[in-house]
């Protein structure tokens, strides 16, 4: 299997012991107006820069504020990382980032944008009499020792994968659509004609997909790989959302469920994710709730595609069975193993073979020595991790992916 291109480590260091000082003494502040400057560093950014609206950032997460508040909330969650030698490495929030960044296709350059805008933001909301020459060289610093990060990591992403910066984007066809129960479809896709055949990637990977909108905006989004990891094919799901009270509708998850068929072509980028399958031999665990079941049905496929002897236990937490899509697969894939197990929960209506409620380990025996990956919503995840630390295991055992933009803010 291909190594997974690791972030190297990071030289707190490097943020001199003056600019420390004042980055202590400001983060407060600039924390507590983090709300205000996002807007305002946005709106700044999409005036200058309108195409990045359309075609880089997802227009749903900016109704909700959510990309907002990721992106300027991780610089000064890698400023505090920087000068608080108790907070958790920022190799782990930098490395998925750099995932993220690289299966968008972002480049050097961009980093620039997002630093004059950002900056006039963050000058006109706290004030120039409050950001002095003093303040804003400190976290001009911050700022640029992140990107710098940032852009060699991704400099070896791309290196990896075997072409130019941002060069991620491929024209396929799809060759089979299978639509599933709980509104869930599989898309498998293989090169245009003419072209290099699609790479193999690592189980657990994504890649983004681009839906030419009605409006013209090319808009991306992240899908889940669940294939066996083998060159020349790769099938993503899809999942048709609804509007809430907290969120507008999947914009392109409902334009894709609408509109693909067998035969069109689209547009992918080759694949990316640091949630990863090991290559070792030790027990592995996989805990999904919902959709989360996606990048672990990509490692279960691995698995049986290549006999694997290791110990496999997943766990499954959705509503109930009727939406519960992958159930047929994931407990098929499990059952191909030679140590396969598959156990199931559903807060309604469990039926035959699974549990009601939650998922819960107290009854669960789990390999003390196993790899756990873990995929769902913020809840979820936060609810799994407390369990698996009572459980004993350590945070270097456990692997976990949100799909949402503020992932990064369940490594504190």
């Amino acid at each position: 299997m291909t190594t997974l291109v690791q972030l190297k480590p990071i030289d707190r260091t490097r943020l001199s012991a003056e600019h420390a000082e004042v980055i202590r003494a400001t983060l407060p502040l600039v924390g507590s107006k983090i709300n205000e400057i996002t807007p305002l560093f946005y709106q700044k950014m999409f005036t200058a820069h309108p195409e990045l609206i359309a075609d880089v950032f997802n227009r749903g997460n900016q109704q909700q504020g959510a990309q907002q508040r990721a992106l300027a909330a991780s610089i000064a969650t890698f400023a505090t990382m920087l000068v608080d030698d108790t907070a958790p490495a920022p190799e782990d929030l930098l490395q998925r980032i750099g995932h993220k960044h690289a299966s968008l296709g972002i480049t050097a350059d961009q980093y620039q944008i997002v630093h004059d805008n950002l900056f006039a933001a963050i000058v006109e909301v706290l004030g120039a009499e409050t950001v002095t020459a003093e303040v804003a060289a400190a976290w001009d610093a911050v700022y640029w020792i992140m990107a710098d990060v940032l852009i060699e990591f991704e400099r070896d992403l791309y290196r990896s994968a075997g072409v130019a910066d941002g060069d991620v984007f491929r024209t396929v066809t799809v060759t089979e659509r299978t639509d599933l129960p709980g509104d869930v479809m599989l898309v498998s896709v293989t090169a245009g004609e003419g072209a290099d055949p699609l790479p193999a990637h690592l189980p657990g990977q994504y890649i983004s997909v681009g839906a030419r909108l009605p409006d013209g905006a090319r808009q991306l989004r992240q899908y889940s790989l669940v294939d066996d990891a083998s060159p020349g094919q790769l099938t993503f799901a899809v999942k048709r959302i609804g509007a809430t009270d907290e969120a507008p509708a999947g914009e392109v998850s409902n334009f894709l469920a609408d509109h693909v068929a067998v035969g069109d072509t689209l547009e992918v980028t080759l694949p990316f994710g640091d949630l990863v399958l090991s290559d070792a031999e030790n027990p592995v665990v996989l805990v999904s709730a919902g959709i989360g079941a996606t990048p672990m049905i990509g490692m279960l496929e691995y698995l049986v595609a290549n006999s694997s002897q290791r110990r496999a236990i997943s766990l499954h937490g959705d509503l109930h069975p009727s939406v519960d899509a992958l159930a047929a697969k994931r407990t098929q894939l499990a059952g191909a193993l030679a140590n396969g197990q598959a156990l199931t929960w559903y807060e309604t209506d469990p039926g035959e073979g699974a549990r009601l409620g939650f998922i819960s380990l107290d009854k669960v025996e789990l390999p003390a020595d196993a790899d756990v990956y873990v995929c769902g919503s913020n809840g979820f995840l936060q609810h799994m991790r407390t369990q698996l630390t009572a459980r004993g295991f350590a945070d270097e055992q456990v692997h976990f992916e949100l799909f949402a933009p503020n992932d990064w803010l369940l490594d504190g």
